[in-house]
């Protein structure tokens, strides 16, 4: 479900469509979740951890300053491979804007997953502090590029 959900998008993810993703029945897919919510709650807390995996690939577990932090998320966040998790990301902060409290409940956890892996690696007075900005950093520039108001960090990325 979660290939699915990074290939299609939330708007494509309907009950029959993340079953179909699953191999099984929708009745089936309710039989392991309440409802589409839950089912959807879970896909992206999967896509959460395959996008913290990837992160985690790209900045060791030793704390670093703040810039070298920052610098090492964006050689990977603006790649061809992490970007149909930004597109997610976004999606999900769409839906919470609107009102979608399912959505905002997980986006909430997926913002304090982001800020204590963050927090828990930049060096410095104020690590918390810091991976607030980096957050806000790193979504601006994911949001400016997505609207095509700006470029990606880096020049080769598509």
């Amino acid at each position: 479900m979660a290939d699915f959900v990074l290939a299609e998008g939330l708007k494509a993810a309907s009950l029959r469509a993340l079953a179909g993703a699953a191999g099984v029945s929708d009745r089936m897919l309710l039989y392991y979740f309440r409802d589409k919510d839950e089912a959807l709650a879970a896909t992206l807390g999967a896509i959460a951890g395959r996008m913290q995996a990837m992160m985690d690939t790209q900045a060791p577990g030793e704390r670093l300053p703040v810039a070298e932090l920052r610098a090492l998320l964006l050689d990977s966040l603006f790649t061809p491979a992490a970007w149909p998790f930004m597109c997610v990301w976004l999606e999900i902060a769409a839906l919470s804007a609107r009102g979608d409290r399912p959505m905002r409940e997980v986006g909430n956890a997926i913002g304090r997953g982001f800020l204590a892996w963050g927090e828990a690696r930049i060096e410095g007075a104020d690590p918390a502090g810091d991976a607030h900005r980096l957050l806000v950093e790193i979504e601006g520039l994911v949001l400016l590029t997505s609207l095509g108001l700006g470029e990606p960090p880096l020049s080769d990325r598509g």
